[in-house]
């Protein structure tokens, strides 16, 4: 009897990942036809159209350069809108690392630093005494 391992295999191509609160996306960048999916979903039929536009916002910064690629994008964690942020500045850091174009990452920064700067800003611990970070119970005056 022949045991078969699973092991991942590896991703072919440049490779960047980001995150934003607890979300965390990584893309693989490779020559293409100018496909992006994120989470095996082609960007073109994804949900809201909003969020849509938001992610396609560096691949309308890079222009025609974006169509020389295939981009596959795998987010998790978090809630819908941070999961955009992060995939959208996975593929930001995706194009700027596959291209190495200084003029690239130039605009880019000058359009929106978040697009190759990840946020640091996270959740707030707990406290004792109450729910949450701030929220504390009320105390009784008498």
């Amino acid at each position: 009897m022949e045991i078969k391992s699973k092991r991942k295999r590896k991703a072919r191509g440049i490779t960047s990942k980001a995150k934003k609160k607890s979300a965390i996306a990584r893309a693989v960048i490779k020559k293409g036809k100018g496909i992006v999916r994120v989470n095996k979903k082609l960007l073109n039929i994804m949900g809201p159209p909003q969020i849509k536009a938001f992610i396609e916002e560096p691949i309308l910064i890079a222009g025609e350069k974006a169509k020389e690629v295939n981009i596959y994008v795998h987010v998790k964690g978090s809630g819908f809108m941070s999961q955009a942020v992060a995939a959208r500045s996975c593929i930001a850091k995706a194009l700027v690392a596959f291209f190495k174009d200084e003029k690239l990452k130039k605009k880019m920064l000058a359009y929106d630093r978040l697009l190759l700067v990840d946020d640091i800003r996270r959740k707030e611990a707990k406290k004792q005494l109450g729910r949450g970070a701030r929220g504390k119970k009320q105390k009784s005056k008498r």
